[in-house]
């Protein structure tokens, strides 16, 4: 076999095959002491569950971008900035106002996004100011245009944010003209801290194609916004809502998946499977679901619970020899629901946290830039004669 008979091996997906160096974000599996296999998500080597627990989503983002945890003062200013800079011009506003009340958040997310950078200037290799900018404003306005978006539709005025508020509160506020109770506030803090960052999953894969073009951020942002859409990444919460009401009750649960592998033995059930937490359940579902159980105590139990834990247990009978437990999206939807945030928005608040995360790749890629131009294999013919349109079929 001479050398030109050599072909690059394909995988569907680009499964398992290394796009970027990286030191923002790690995920594996590791054995515990006791025996057992359990997920692991840390963001710049610090385990979730510390962040989780311990951080604060403005804190957490500075620490994916600019790749350490800030001291008191740094985080006072870095959060003074982002909150100072949540409100967006009014041309936005008026151009969101234009878009159809019918049309998905994420399709007005992914314009608005695009929008701003018409709005402030571009560079092609920005220098230390320009990167900071552009990281407060995308983090500062794009909760602001998700809340906006979901009043205007509605016919009504987008309310300002406060300054007074913290991020996840002010969020909360500027959907609902409410002050949020300090532990829904909480719970949402943490949700932002779990989906802020999880390596190179696909939005954040087109977020780095984008930035190696040297295209701006405000356009990377977008890029990555609409890669979330998809319902296979970001848009699953939203679709699990949707399993457990056509389930409706705990005693449909069992004939629901028989019935759905009967008529495909490789039927993806929303929620559940994870390219890399192969044979466990994700960390970050285990925080969710332990939030979910917070705000039931607080604010009354939501049955569709019932329905998720029936599921989870008759699906590891049928899933778990083929290593598919349940991912971040399974609980997510059921918190999200709980606060009173509608379906269709469960997956723009992923992408406000997501931000994050698509800004430290953007800021790393610059670091030491090459574009992607990946191969293909080609599977076609060669040398086929143009064929007159008139000796055509």
């Amino acid at each position: 076999m001479t050398e030109g008979d050599l072909k690059p091996e394909y995988r569907p997906g680009l499964e398992g095959v290394p796009a970027a160096k990286s030191s923002i974000s790690y995920v594996g599996i590791q054995t515990t002491e006791s025996g057992n296999k359990e997920g692991v998500l840390e963001y710049r080597s610090i385990p979730i569950q510390s962040l989780a627990a311990s951080s604060n989503f403005v804190e957490t983002a500075f620490l994916l971008i600019w790749g350490r945890l800030p001291t008191q003062t740094e985080l006072t200013n870095f959060s003074t900035e982002i909150y100072s800079h949540r409100r967006i011009k009014y041309r936005i506003k008026d151009m969101m106002k234009c878009f159809p009340e019918t049309g998905h958040p994420m399709d007005a997310l992914q314009a608005s996004a695009a929008a701003l950078g018409l709005f402030y200037s571009r560079h092609a290799l920005p220098n230390q100011d320009y990167a900071r900018q552009a990281v407060i404003r995308l983090l500062a306005k794009i909760p602001t245009m998700v809340a906006a978006f979901q009043l205007m539709r509605k016919g009504n005025d987008a309310v300002l944010p406060r300054d007074d508020l913290d991020y996840a509160a002010n969020f909360l506020y500027m959907l609902t003209e409410k002050e949020p109770d300090p532990i829904v506030a909480k719970v949402m803090d943490v949700c932002l801290i779990l989906h802020a960052e999880h390596t190179m999953n696909a939005s954040t894969f087109s977020a780095r194609v984008t930035a190696s073009t040297l295209a701006d951020p405000y356009t990377v942002i977008a890029s990555a916004v609409g890669t979330l859409a998809g319902p296979l990444h970001g848009g699953a919460n939203e679709e699990v809502i949707l399993m457990l009401k056509q389930i409706g009750t705990v005693a449909n649960v069992r004939p629901y998946v028989e019935q759905c592998l009967e008529s495909d033995p490789k039927y993806k059930f929303m929620g559940f499977g994870h390219r890399v937490y192969k044979g466990v359940k994700d960390p970050r579902a285990m925080i969710l679901q332990d939030l979910a159980e917070q705000l039931f105590q607080k604010f009354g139990y939501d049955p569709y619970y019932d329905v998720a834990l029936e599921l989870e247990r008759v699906l590891e009978e049928y899933l778990g020899p083929r290593g598919i437990y349940p991912n971040v999206d399974y609980y997510s939807g059921l918190v999200y629901r709980k606060m009173g945030i509608p379906a269709d928005l469960f997956t723009p608040v992923f992408a406000i946290a997501r931000v994050a995360g698509w800004l430290a790749h953007w800021n790393e890629q610059l670091e030491a830039n090459r574009i992607y131009r990946p191969t293909q294999i080609y599977t076609g013919e060669h040398q086929q004669p143009y064929m007159a349109i008139g000796d055509r079929e």
